[in-house]
């Protein structure tokens, strides 16, 4: 039996719960979200280091994919129609997209008021503005917050239509790993899903592992998975090339 190549990592951190992160992945890095407690919740964003401008665009991924939540697999197209990231494994089976990041509202109407003045780092976070103190460290603001993924986390309609959070989705140790195809900046908000029926305000921590990643293969899920990626892989390639 082969023996599975040896990860090289590069480092490792723990991003607490309710935190927030940020930093430019280049390209040929992977990086793994572990969750370290039960209902992690990682809201993410996605952007070109080289030019902002270019982003994650989620109705892109989703309808050129034909899907509605992000698996292994899969990639995470921008709207220049190159691919930022590809999920190269997962526990987990199914990321979020569709909800956007918890607020400040439904995070106090969820859990009650608890603010920097009078609790310190025990203060409740929400994912938007922990989005925004790390996008704004980048040059960017309110106007570039865009439709998110919410990794770990699952959300179904009902049979009224009406969305509902799935708990359990993501029990500890639970991971998935993205694999760069160009340099991004990566937004991380370990806040709760703005749908978390949690009767309690405990986001979980995640461990975050940075691993230089074999290139993908022209054979490789990610790129076979539908012909709107393979074109997606050689419009990349083609950018970086020129």
């Amino acid at each position: 039996m082969d023996k599975a190549p040896v990860r090289q990592w590069v480092w490792t951190e723990q991003l607490l719960g309710g935190g927030h992160w940020s930093a430019r992945m280049r390209r040929g890095l992977g990086l793994r979200l572990r969750a370290l407690g039960d209902g992690a919740n990682v809201s993410a964003l996605f952007f070109s280091a080289q030019q902002p401008l270019e982003r994650y665009n989620m109705p892109d991924t989703l309808k050129t994919q034909h899907i509605a939540y992000l698996s292994a697999g899969r990639v995470l197209h921008s709207d220049m129609g190159r691919v930022l990231c590809s999920i190269t494994a997962d526990t987990v089976g199914w990321h979020d997209t569709w909800c956007g990041p918890s607020d400040a509202a439904c995070i106090q109407k969820a859990y009650g008021k608890r603010g920097y003045q009078e609790h310190r780092n025990m203060m409740y976070r929400n994912g938007r503005d922990g989005l925004l103190v790390e996008m704004a460290k980048h040059g960017l603001g309110p106007s570039d917050l865009v439709p998110n993924v919410n990794f770990f986390s699952k959300v179904v309609p009902d049979a009224d239509g009406a969305l509902q959070f799935v708990a359990g989705n993501a029990p500890r140790g639970a991971s998935v790993e993205l694999q760069f195809e160009m340099d991004t900046l990566v937004f991380l908000s370990a806040a709760p899903h703005p749908l978390d029926s949690s009767p309690a305000y405990a986001p979980a921590d995640v461990e975050l592992s940075a691993y230089a990643a074999d290139p993908i293969g022209v054979d490789h899920p990610c790129r076979i998975s539908c012909e709107q990626n393979a074109r997606a892989f050689i419009n990349t390639e083609q950018h970086l090339a020129g």
